[in-house]
């Protein structure tokens, strides 16, 4: 820098988030670093984005989430001051999320204190000044090895000699070499130098040495590795448990050689689990970079995170859990999920973790229509026609029903019969989530509606029927979905008597709110039908439509839907004569014209235009309204006017009063200001 030049660096706070794992908080910011010349013009900039992670360990359910807060705000620099609400509302979340999977009786132990190894203990005590003789202890044979690296583990444990290790590049240089060369010859070994790299990834700043001795690399292969060696034991075991049970139950020999190869996978597998463990969790650290998250996925992650979903062990479970949540933020790892995952579903041993993560997937619109490329959908279908006379599972039912909103899915549902095994499943059990399916398969246009025509009898004697208002209401939707030609809806009408059903309904009160709207929104349906709509209004329908939008005016559902029914009734001419003649409806049309819910004066003014068409009375009136709310403002000030013209001394005996401008024009503006606009809907426009 020259002589005349001075530096000048500026930090700009960015989001602030919640750890997904610790009670930590993630701070991001930019940090731009300009070097000023003499006129003080940058002559150099360079900007950098930065994160930080701030640890509360003392955070519990008794703290003081204000004073908490305005003491991170107060010590860490890269918060502004304004973000201290926020602050507050993240630590107030950690203070109340839930420990996953927490037992009271087992207090399940983090990865950085793992327990040792038989064999591995040690019987001194870790000393910093002794790191060069346990350095000389990583150039012996593997048990010296592990016995150098536990005690420099020790060390590592205490936050404070991290960065006097750091400093030590023979001892960090020497680890990654051993873990290197031995990882394959030794699982205590190589799990013990991971953790020693663990403990430098749980501070954000050490990420960059992690990343120089390429120790994220080197952890995938060896998860990869020990994936595979997983599939061979469980190969072997099923091979030797075959033979023992088909052998003579009087072997001893047998027996005691099944027992012992049983305690040795196991052992095993202890082993195993703790070095996956430890090395996820080191990778789910580095991942709060997105550029090394995303060379993570491109070895693949996902894939080894999804096969360790086979394992029983909960605090490994819930580790990769965790990690796969914290991927999903991206779409295409939560596309590697669904193709990873669809070939998991089938397996008992992790269908349900596997379903609640698909479940999550099937949320996102644009992640449905993945779906339909995998055999997924008929794994579904298989999964629900097996659970019998029983309810189906939560998870299962919810993801399916997600998966029925898309057209291409619901189609392959349907596929066989499909549609008919779930329509005769769900009127048998009175299963509202299963109908609920059926609903969302309904409301696609085309030839998947007309599946439906065989079976809207069975859906209408459900209506009438007294049991589970839930499932009446999805079989209320299901028909109101059936807007199709080749229905007839007036023979249905009479069949199963349920125009009464339906004016019965609409009156406040009678029923839940759920269970009324959808019997608005099939009257709307079945009104498209001429005959059907004569025989609603001849019934007395649409004064009761009135009461109830007279009771439910605050409800902008409730208004769209029975305005829906005026529009479709208007239509045919019986039931316009008898809207426009006999009720008052138009009126009602009329004040709605101006309501806040775009919708709802949408279909307000495509309504009165018909009725405008038709009768020239109410024409002139809607004509005359529309008129009047567009010029509102200029009428009243011409009312004012003449009011004033004929009441000149309404401010007393002085004539001169009402030439002063600040009786009407409190703002400052000249009354020639105003004389250049006219008022259209409160505003001032131009004429």
């Amino acid at each position: 820098m020259q002589p005349d030049e001075s530096q000048y660096l500026n930090c700009r706070t960015g989001d602030i988030d919640v750890h997904p794992t610790e009670k930590a908080l993630v701070v991001y910011y930019e940090v731009e670093a300009s070097i000023l010349g003499e006129t003080c013009n940058a002559r150099h900039e360079e900007k950098k984005e930065c994160q930080k992670i701030i640890r509360l360990r003392s955070l519990n359910a008794s703290t003081d989430i204000s004073a908490l807060a305005g003491k991170v705000v107060e010590e860490c620099k890269v918060i502004h001051p304004s973000k201290l609400a926020e602050v507050e509302h993240l630590l107030l979340y950690l203070q109340n999320r839930k420990k996953p999977m927490e037992k009271k009786e087992k207090k399940p132990s983090k990865p950085r204190e793992l327990l040792p190894f038989e064999g591995m203990e040690i019987d001194e005590e870790a000393n910093i000044n002794k790191i060069d003789d346990y350095i000389e202890l990583l150039y012996e044979s593997i048990p010296e090895k592990i016995r150098g690296s536990t005690l420099i583990l020790h060390l590592a444990h205490i936050p404070d000699n991290l960065e006097e290790l750091l400093h030590n590049e023979i001892v960090l240089g020497a680890l990654a070499r051993v873990l290197r060369e031995d990882w394959k010859h030794s699982v205590e070994l190589a799990t013990t130098i991971v953790d020693i790299f663990f403990c430098f990834s749980s501070f954000s700043q050490f990420h960059g040495l992690i990343t120089h001795y390429k120790i994220g690399a080197l952890c995938m292969n060896i998860i990869e590795h020990e994936l595979k060696k997983y599939d061979l034991w469980q190969d072997e075991l099923e091979k030797k448990s075959k033979a023992y049970i088909l052998s003579d139950p009087e072997n001893q020999r047998l027996r005691k050689e099944h027992e012992k190869t049983l305690k040795k996978y196991q052992s095993l597998l202890v082993k195993q689990e703790q070095l996956l463990r430890v090395a996820f969790y080191l990778l789910l650290n580095l991942s709060e970079d997105t550029r090394t998250e995303l060379k993570m996925r491109n070895k693949n992650i996902v894939h080894l995170l999804v096969k360790s979903l086979e394992r029983d062990n909960e605090e490994l479970l819930v580790l990769v859990v965790s990690f796969l949540k914290k991927l999903s933020i991206f779409l295409e790892n939560k596309n590697d999920m669904i193709f990873f995952l669809i070939f998991s579903v089938g397996d008992d041993t992790h269908k349900h973790i596997a379903m609640r993560i698909l479940y999550h997937i099937s949320v996102d619109d644009k992640s449905k229509s993945m779906f339909a490329y995998t055999d997924c959908i008929p794994q579904l279908m298989q999964m629900v026609f097996e659970h019998g006379e029983e309810r189906i599972d939560t998870e299962l039912i919810s993801f399916c029903i997600n998966l029925a909103a898309n057209k291409t899915n619901a189609q392959i549902i349907c596929e066989g019969n499909g549609l008919k095994m779930l329509m005769k499943r769900a009127l048998k059990l009175k299963d509202p989530l299963l109908m609920k399916m059926i609903r969302n398969i309904s409301q696609h246009d085309g030839p998947l509606k007309q599946l439906f025509i065989d079976y809207v009898g069975y859906l209408a004697a459900q209506i009438k029927q007294e049991g589970d208002e839930e499932f009446v209401i999805e079989c209320l939707g299901t028909m109101a979905n059936l807007t199709i030609p080749d229905l007839d809806w007036e023979l249905l009408l009479k069949e199963y008597n349920l125009v009464p059903y339906l004016k019965d309904h609409l009156k406040p009160g009678s029923a839940e709110d759920d269970l009324i709207l959808e019997v608005v929104i099939m009257i709307g349906t079945v009104s498209m039908d001429d005959s059907c709509a004569v025989m609603l209004a001849k019934s007395g329908i649409i004064p009761a439509l009135i009461e109830l939008l007279n009771a439910q005016q605050e409800d902008d559902e409730f208004v769209c839907q029975i305005i829906y029914v005026f529009y479709q009734m208007v239509f045919h001419q019986a039931t316009r004569d008898v809207i426009i003649k006999d009720t008052q409806a138009p009126a009602y049309l009329i004040d709605l014209m101006h309501d806040k819910n775009v919708e709802i004066r949408q279909v307000c003014d495509n309504t009165l235009d018909i009725i405008a068409e038709y009768d020239e009375e109410w024409g002139k009136k809607i004509q005359s309204e529309k008129f009047r709310w567009h010029n509102s403002q200029w009428l009243e000030m011409v009312e004012s006017r003449q009011m004033e013209d004929a009441e000149p001394y309404l401010y007393g005996d002085n004539p001169d009063a009402l030439e002063q401008p600040d009786l009407f024009y409190s703002t400052g503006l000249s009354p020639d200001f105003y004389s250049q606009f006219h008022s259209q809907n409160g505003d001032f426009n131009t004429w």
